[in-house]
């Protein structure tokens, strides 16, 4: 029995049509499948705060708020981060 159940909040920043996004998302919903946690995902367009931070950058993976990939994420090293 799993006593806690934490959950933790994986946030996606990115945009429509842009690749690198739609293959981190996807990875994430893999990973979800066996490790539970929320998915947001936030489109930086029409955002010109988000742009200026993240624009060329994207898709930025943060986990319960702490940026933790650009570009590409790394299957192993997030089922970790999402272990503890």
């Amino acid at each position: 029995m799993m006593t806690g159940n934490i959950r933790h909040r994986v946030t996606l920043y990115g945009k429509k049509e842009c690749c690198l996004c739609d293959e981190a998302m996807e990875l994430l919903e893999r990973v979800r499948a066996s490790v539970p946690f929320e998915i947001e995902k936030i489109d930086i367009s029409g955002n010109p705060g988000l742009q200026e931070e993240f624009g060329l950058k994207i898709p930025v993976i943060c986990v319960d708020g702490v940026r933790v990939f650009n570009y590409r994420v790394n299957e192993n090293k997030l089922r970790s981060l999402l272990a503890l």
